[in-house]
């Protein structure tokens, strides 16, 4: 059974940092590309970051470029999102997600493996 489970997110200030992970379990972890979705309270689910299968390239959203980072450990079956400088627009729920399409003008394609969602609260 494929199961992506989340940890990390939690609350931070204005300017601060937080680190999601997201571990693989029942696939091949390194054959399948994996991205980071959000979602705001009233608003659509955004794209905001996506890594390629093996060690690929990673894409950002405009909204969170320079700012986040995403990289994969595949020998642990782990991505991380790395989220520095956080604003109260990054408050929303995270979703990790695999057999993703990445690409740079949209991110990221929706998963067909989805994670449960992780909340993260940025404060003023």
């Amino acid at each position: 059974e494929v199961q992506l489970v989340q940890s990390g997110g939690g609350m931070a200030q204005d300017g601060g940092s937080l680190t999601l992970s997201c571990t693989g379990v029942g696939f091949t972890f390194e054959d399948l590309s994996l991205g980071w979705f959000r979602q705001a309270p009233g608003k659509e689910r955004e794209a905001v970051s996506c890594i390629s299968q093996g060690v690929g390239p990673s894409y950002y959203s405009d909204s969170v470029k320079g700012r986040f980072h995403i990289a994969r450990h595949n020998a642990k079956n782990t991505v991380y999102l790395q989220m520095d400088s956080l604003k109260p627009e990054d408050t929303a729920v995270y979703y990790c997600a695999a057999s993703v399409i990445c690409g740079s003008w949209y991110v990221a394609t929706p998963g067909k493996y989805w994670g449960l969602g992780t909340h993260v609260t940025v404060s003023s």
